[in-house]
């Protein structure tokens, strides 16, 4: 009888242990899929991993032609020709910057870039805010079909549009001018005004019906009302476009080439990137005028020091405003949200 009795209380004791360790394994298997995959509240390990990698797979991409373009630069012609030498230069050779200053005529340059891509944009931003208000808050007649045609030029490729332009601003006597880029803008009909337009238009109809009812009791007219309601909280909106704006004509060659700066010459005008496109013909300009010492044969490196040169501006600009930028993108609802 107690023979039965220990053997009864052993066959419990291990069903007992065996029920305890199912449990220990779904709670095991339970946190070991919380830490790889996360929870509602927290994120895994795994999932970290995974949109880590993938940012620095994507950052890799986009950086990459910048490394390069900068460790070129700064690499005199044995580097260049030394393949033992890949990334770090034997020498921080600067002289390609003081080469590429001087035969794009940098000061001057840069100025006349600043004009050109900083006068349009203001006009822009003035105009493109007016016309999306205007869009957002008043029905009027065709409204759609004016919306449909300004979605429609917005995808039209400008190629096709560029030849009656120019028989357009030779016959208003623009051409060769600045005028050639502000009066489009003034008539948002700038580089991508269609898009700037739609941005407006799609943060101007964020803004409560409530607020402009009230602001036209306090006996606001249609000019206060944008003026003291619109474009104060319209800050994230012009931001954007203003940052779109100036990049857009910073980086246009041909069309400023076209337009402003002329083809044949004949302009006073210029851009780093006109000329960078030239910077070849301006190189071995500035190279037979040098006394003394001369430039040297052009190589990849004095190259990659005019492309750095041109970008510089642009890629200070965002640095400085990167923060509010991405903000302003986020409420603007330029995604779609």
């Amino acid at each position: 009888m107690q023979n039965k009795k220990q053997n009864a209380q052993a066959n419990q004791s291990k069903s007992g242990v065996k029920a305890a360790a199912v449990p220990r394994r779904k709670m095991d298997r339970y946190a070991l899929k919380k830490w790889f995959f996360g929870s509602k509240d927290t994120q895994g390990a795994g999932k970290i991993f995974a949109i880590y990698g993938l940012l620095i797979c994507i950052g890799f991409v986009y950086i990459y032609p910048l490394l390069y373009m900068i460790s070129k630069s700064f690499m005199q012609r044995a580097d260049l020709l030394d393949s033992s030498v890949n990334w770090i230069p034997s020498v921080l050779y600067v002289k390609n910057y003081i080469d590429a200053f001087t035969s794009m005529n940098f000061v001057k340059t840069l100025w006349q870039s600043v004009v050109i891509a900083g006068v349009p944009t203001l006009v822009n931003v003035v105009m493109c805010g007016v016309i999306g208000y205007g869009f957002a808050r008043y029905d009027f007649p065709l409204k759609t079909v004016m919306m449909g045609i300004l979605i429609f030029s917005f995808i039209l490729p400008p190629q096709i549009t560029m030849m009656p332009n120019y028989l357009l601003y030779n016959d208003m006597k623009i051409l060769n001018s600045l005028a050639a880029f502000v009066v489009p803008s003034f008539f948002g009909q700038g580089i991508k005004s269609q898009l700037y337009i739609l941005i407006f238009y799609q943060f101007f109809r964020q803004i409560p019906q409530a607020l402009i009812e009230a602001a036209k009791i306090d006996g606001c007219g249609h000019f206060k009302t944008f003026f003291k309601i619109a474009v104060p909280s319209a800050a994230p909106a012009i931001l954007v476009v203003f940052l779109f704006s100036i990049v857009w004509y910073w980086n246009e060659s041909y069309l400023t080439q076209l337009y402003v700066c002329g083809i044949l010459g004949g302009s006073e005008w210029n851009t780093l990137m006109v000329a960078l496109k030239g910077f070849n013909d301006s190189y071995s300009t500035a190279g037979a005028s040098v006394t003394g010492d001369a430039m040297g044969s052009l190589n990849e490196g004095i190259k990659m020091a005019a492309t750095m040169l041109s970008i510089l501006p642009v890629l200070l600009m965002y640095f400085v405003l990167q923060k509010q930028f991405v903000e302003s993108v986020d409420r603007t609802g330029i995604t779609g949200e």
